[in-house]
């Protein structure tokens, strides 16, 4: 799926009408099929980018195009079916504590699939086979009867991202999939990710804190601060100057960006944003 953003200002709906907006006229272009990461300091916007760009929210100003559409101009059904062929994958994803898992990650086809097919999984899952797979491409198949209550803070996250494989959508927004899983399992996230997308065809955009994994993972980085874009550059030409620019205020109470590690082979350290 195609995604433009041409001057879009957003906040969010509980902040006040004197605040700062979230997102300042950002423009970006997102072609179809295209893999990008989102990186910045905590603030800079990242997470409104992503509601606006999966019609959660709706911009202030400014406009938001899918496939040279602009969702908000339709009538409420064709509003229902583009958010449809879309997946937000929320950082803390919205997983009832005594659903099991199973029935968690098949939800990932709910807009695909009639009431009455839905109505029926709630009782006796239909497609199991498919929810053990997209699992096992997690290392979670040993999870898929357990109550989502039983599972680890990662397990969850894992299970949420398990679901985005179900989905079917042709745009997947990701928002810090790595904040609950070791580096390994962070590894093996993003990998399946981003493995799974260029399977299907479909545009990811990820948010990311962790930095190194950003630059090894993704061709294209869009860097942001305080709502606005700063850059937005293929991987390969994302330097430490660009990175300790962008997170000055953060290395001024802690020095987590040093040049000369972050010169070296695309980041091999790790970093955090506090």
């Amino acid at each position: 799926m195609k995604v433009a953003l041409h001057a879009v200002s957003g906040r969010h709906p509980a902040a006040a009408a004197s605040a700062a907006p979230a997102l300042d006229g950002v423009d970006l272009e997102i072609g179809s099929g295209e893999q990008l990461a989102v990186i910045g300091p905590s603030g800079a916007g990242k997470t409104t980018l992503l509601h606006l760009v999966a019609c959660a929210l709706r911009p202030s100003s400014g406009t938001v195009l899918l496939e040279d559409r602009d969702p908000w101009t339709l009538g409420g059904g064709a509003l229902r079916r583009v958010r449809g062929s879309l997946f937000l994958a929320p950082q803390v994803p919205p997983l009832p504590p005594r659903q099991r898992v199973v029935t968690a990650v098949l939800a990932g086809r709910l807009p695909q699939v009639s009431l009455w097919h839905s109505l029926r999984s709630l009782v006796y899952p239909t497609g199991i086979a498919q929810a053990d797979a997209a699992l096992s491409r997690f290392d979670l198949s040993d999870k898929l009867f357990a109550r989502v209550d039983r599972l680890s803070g990662g397990e969850r996250q894992r299970v949420g991202l398990a679901r985005a494989l179900l989905s079917q959508a042709r745009l997947l927004l990701v928002d810090e999939p790595l904040s609950a899983l070791d580096p390994a399992r962070g590894a093996q996230a993003v990998a399946t990710l981003t493995q799974a997308a260029r399977e299907s065809g479909a545009t990811l955009v990820a948010t990311l804190h962790d930095v190194p994994m950003a630059l090894q993972s993704f061709p294209r980085i869009v860097g942001m601060r305080a709502g606005r874009v700063v850059f937005d550059l293929p991987a390969a030409d994302v330097t430490a100057q660009l990175l300790q620019d962008l997170y000055a205020q953060e290395a001024q109470s802690e020095p987590v960006l040093p040049v000369d590690a972050l010169d070296a082979a695309r980041l091999p350290v790790a970093m955090t944003c506090r």
